[in-house]
């Protein structure tokens, strides 16, 4: 067969795809409204940060010490102090978790800061390990700022020495929130959610259909029929990708510090691997339930909570991290957020830019392999 008989079949089974995927307002839903509530839900609704926790403040020693100790609580946008009268009371409040700590002052607080040795009592709602120690920490710098002006004070009241003024810096991450952090991975799932889910979902709903067996009586060969596939999913994966971009750029202010080519490439070299994926899985099962369920369960859920999305692979026990080594999506996700928040590191790139390669690779050849053109 001809290289132009090639192409010109090329061109009709993707006109039908593409207007098969179009008519279908189902397959748009999941292209392009899933990705836009995902970003928005994750954007606005999901936050890793701890704000205006309730800390219970029990002053049993009620002097002005005491009080300008205390007010250090209500100097940052993370702590909201709540005067109770009593520890008993403070307790109640945890106990109903109406409050996330509580800090009580002993009668003895100003005699004993005097002398040197003041201590309070700080205690924290601990159901949430991760909130617990957040506002632990919150608390503690709290109260300590106290002690930071106090030396200010004696600083420049003395004539010896000057003061040691400390300017902290967080890199790869400046604003100090969660959405830097959550936003880039966005695009991993998304593009997961439409290379793996939608393709898997589009190629069975062919095969129940019958829509593959009419195509195999006629002239077309089976990597047509995948590359007609393939081309209208990948560009909307890639209006995925530009929904994301746009969305931490406009609406979340997240920062792009490496190459913004390496970025697209990268992310055209997991599109796919996500449709390897989905092709893969349709060709074997070739029912849109069972191949929808599966999809989710070995492509959508593994790159959101496996991937190190939200967790650090670093901190999960060790048969996890190697089934996480193991998924194509958690290159991806290093590329991703390197790109985004820490720049262009080029052993990285490199390498987990081939990773990906040769997974789409393996995993297109294998949907070819078992793609055939022969009727069960």
């Amino acid at each position: 067969m001809s290289a132009g008989g090639f192409w010109r079949r090329l061109a009709s089974l993707t006109r039908k795809e593409v207007r098969q995927l179009v008519r279908d307002r189902s397959n748009l839903l999941i292209g392009i409204g899933l990705p836009i509530a995902l970003i928005l839900i994750f954007g606005y609704g999901l936050s890793l940060d701890v704000k205006r926790a309730i800390v219970a403040i029990v002053l049993d020693d009620p002097s002005p010490v005491a009080r300008d100790v205390a007010a250090g609580i209500s100097r940052t946008e993370y702590l909201e102090p709540h005067l109770v009268r009593s520890f008993a009371e403070g307790e109640r409040l945890m106990r109903a978790r109406e409050v996330d700590a509580v800090v009580q002052f002993p009668s003895d607080f100003t005699r004993n800061l005097n002398d040197g040795h003041a201590q309070t009592q700080v205690l924290v709602q601990g159901s949430d390990a991760t909130r617990a120690a957040s506002v632990s920490t919150y608390v503690s710098s709290a109260l300590a700022g106290y002690a930071e002006k106090q030396a200010d004070r004696s600083a420049s009241s003395s004539s010896q020495g000057g003061a040691v003024t400390i300017v902290q810096r967080m890199w790869f991450n400046a604003a100090n929130t969660s959405t830097w952090y959550l936003v880039p991975g966005l695009i991993v799932l998304i593009m997961t959610l439409v290379g793996a889910f939608l393709t898997a979902l589009v190629m069975a709903r062919e095969w129940e259909r019958g829509t593959l067996e009419a195509l195999f009586v006629t002239p077309v060969r089976p990597v047509e029929i995948l590359l007609a596939k393939i081309i209208p999913c990948f560009g909307i994966g890639m209006i995925g990708l530009a929904l994301c971009l746009l969305a931490a750029r406009f609406l979340f202010h997240v920062p792009i510090y490496g190459s913004f080519f390496v970025l697209v490439i990268a992310s055209m070299l997991y599109m796919l691997v996500a449709l390897g994926i989905g092709l893969l899985i349709s060709a074997v099962t070739k029912n849109q339930f069972l191949a929808s369920q599966i999809a989710l369960l070995a492509s959508f859920l593994p790159a959101m909570m496996l991937s190190g999305f939200i967790f650090d692979l670093r901190n999960v026990p060790t048969a996890i991290r190697v089934i996480g080594n193991l998924l194509p999506a958690t290159y991806f996700m290093e590329l991703v957020k390197s790109l985004f928040l820490a720049g262009d590191f080029w052993p990285m790139i490199l390498k987990n830019c081939a990773i990906l390669a040769a997974y789409a690779i393996a995993l297109l050849g294998l949907a070819r392999l078992v793609t055939r053109k022969r009727l069960d």
